[in-house]
């Protein structure tokens, strides 16, 4: 997995169901707009608030629809539960799994890597790792992921620390061959001139044509530029008012983002303006 990505929403209909017609019109949209893989039941996707049934199933949707690769977040809070939606995962067409560090539990450094050597070991298809403590709690150490980059079927990572130093050590301590992706998009061009292999960037569901454009500048300067003009809206659709304002952002464009499924709430008219008005700043610099 190389250049930009995104952890693809899942629209909801009115009565809370994946809209499954809406999302294979999302995978036409990103991808008529730059972006070169696609991650299905991400964070931002709502995983944890789907069923393991409607995890298969939006990832065979994603798949039938996509062009490019797929990478189908499949990690939980569990071994064994993990392994499982990765069988289902590949099932249903993905081309890699994205495997978040087992979160609700704390969990040591050797544990962890036991548990994605034995998902690695049973998965049909290629493994990366995932690290996202803002959600899980859990940071999986460079020594760690140098350790697991040695598995024949762990071949990447995304990292959402957004800690560009620990990106650097662990791009350090990993082969060529290991494709690490940055999950921060505040840092994206930064990361992608450290040496990374591309990022998996919530705010390129919004503006994919402009996240596309950090990764193929000819130029360092020219992608810092790229970057920098969407940091405020990434801020807003990330720490700022989380998915559903991401969804909300995503309307503006008239993206098919679909709803938000419960206990996540829409934002407000006041956001959903902000949101728009910050969404047509960040594009002026493609003007």
């Amino acid at each position: 997995m190389q250049g930009t990505g995104l952890p693809l929403v899942t629209p909801f209909d009115s009565a809370g169901d994946v809209d499954h017609g809406a999302l294979a019109d999302l995978v036409a949209w990103v991808e008529a707009r730059g972006v070169d893989f696609v991650v299905p039941c991400g964070s931002n996707s709502e995983a944890p608030l789907l069923t393991r049934e409607e995890r298969a199933a939006v990832v065979e949707t994603v798949a039938d629809a996509a062009d490019g690769p797929v990478l189908a977040g499949t990690g939980t809070e569990g071994t064994r539960e993990t392994v499982a939606l990765t069988e289902d995962a590949a099932a249903a067409g993905a081309d890699a799994a994205l495997v978040v560090t087992p979160y609700y539990f704390d969990h040591g450094p050797a544990a962890l890597a036991d548990h994605y050597r034995v998902v690695a070991d049973e998965s049909p298809i290629p493994v990366h790792l995932y690290s996202v403590p803002a959600y899980t709690g859990t940071t999986l150490a460079p020594e760690t992921v140098a350790d697991l980059a040695a598995h024949p079927n762990v071949g990447g990572m995304k990292d959402s620390s957004g800690d560009v130093a620990a990106f650097k050590r662990i791009l350090a301590r990993t082969p060529d061959e290991f494709d690490l992706l940055v999950g921060s998009g505040g840092v994206y061009a930064e990361a992608l001139a450290a040496g990374g292999a591309g990022g998996v960037l919530a705010v390129a569901n919004v503006v994919p044509e402009l996240a596309a454009a950090v990764a193929d500048a000819d130029s360092p300067a020219e992608a810092r530029a790229y970057n920098e003009a969407f940091v405020e809206l990434n801020h807003l659709v990330t720490a700022g008012h989380g998915i559903a304002g991401l969804k909300a952002a995503m309307r503006a464009r008239g993206a098919p983002a679909g709803r938000v499924r419960s206990p996540h709430s829409p934002v407000g008219d006041a956001v959903a303006v902000d949101l728009a008005d910050a969404v047509e700043s960040a594009l002026d610099v493609l003007d």
